[in-house]
């Protein structure tokens, strides 16, 4: 997956928002103001997600 793979991906979910609010090359998805992922545009080597603990194991 490269980054444009995954921003599209991103913003198909519905009523998904794309910000930068830490720097200009940190990408993050919210849904309700609540970010549910971010990844680097520049150097994309990872992808944070966030998840329900218990949903997770």
């Amino acid at each position: 997956m490269d980054v444009l793979s995954f921003r599209d991906y991103c913003l198909s979910l519905p009523l998904t928002e794309e910000t930068t609010p830490f720097d200009e090359t940190t990408l993050v998805y919210k849904i309700g103001g609540k970010m549910y992922a971010c990844a680097d545009m520049e150097a994309f080597e990872w992808i944070a997600v966030k998840c329900d603990p218990d949903e997770a194991i």
